[in-house]
């Protein structure tokens, strides 16, 4: 019997790329002492974020770590905030405390970077930040801390601030459709227009004869020039007799 023809094998459904990006910040076991003895569970503190100025964060326990995780992406996605920066940095400084912890968060130079400590430069690359300057000023080193108190502060910016840069990107992503927009219709043009184009580009038999006609015209250029020159003084010696 004939081997039917074709590819046997299944094919994997292609997976769809995540709304958001997301980083586990802390992953701790803790214990809960009940009447009964002490139950063993996951503590997960995980912050999303998309890079384009919305990011979030969720802290969720669970029996294993990835129910932790699933939990807290989720609680995330529900304690997201909007972020206000153009493309080279936030509008201006803030400083903001939360129980044991306090950070300042300050514009950056284009080109720093992120300068910033552990879970602090975790949200800011998350909500998209490209440069900016922030400094743990508390004594605490508890990252569930340090997380809620940078949110606090990115969420502590000026109205008026967060307007403007909203109105700024409007314009760049304006910018950017109509640019594509002008390229596409230059390409559909050129192709229309040269009978000899592309894929928008010409034929290497129409630049051949594009170059051949401008060297024609070079040489009679010149030549016109001195017929013109020789027809006036023929005219003057007949006029002198």
């Amino acid at each position: 019997m004939s081997k039917p023809q074709g590819n046997n094998k299944r094919q994997k459904p292609r997976k769809e790329k995540p709304e958001f990006d997301q980083a586990i910040v802390d992953l701790a076991r803790v214990t809960r002492v009940t009447k009964g003895g002490k139950r063993m569970s996951f503590r997960a503190l995980v912050v999303i974020g998309d890079r384009k100025g919305k990011v979030g964060y969720g802290v969720e326990k669970g029996p294993d770590v990835q129910i932790a995780v699933d939990k807290a992406v989720r609680q995330a996605q529900k304690n997201m905030i909007f972020v206000p920066f153009d493309k080279k940095t936030i509008p201006h400084r803030v400083e903001a405390k939360f129980k044991a912890g306090k950070v300042m968060i300050k514009p950056a130079p284009q080109g720093s970077g992120i300068i910033a400590g552990s879970s602090i430069r975790v949200v800011l690359e998350l909500a998209g930040v490209p440069n900016a300057s922030a400094k743990m000023l508390g004594k605490s080193n508890n990252k569930i801390s340090n997380v809620k108190v940078t949110f606090v502060a990115l969420s502590s910016f000026k109205h008026e601030a967060i307007e403007k840069c909203r109105k700024s990107r409007e314009r760049i992503e304006k910018n950017k459709v109509q640019k594509i927009e002008v390229k596409s219709a230059q390409g559909g043009s050129a192709l229309l227009g040269t009978p000899g184009a592309v894929d928008g580009k010409e034929s290497a038999s129409a630049k051949v004869s594009v170059d051949k006609k401008k060297v024609v015209e070079k040489t009679e250029a010149p030549v016109k020039k001195v017929i013109k020159k020789e027809s006036t003084s023929v005219q003057t010696s007949a006029d002198k007799e």
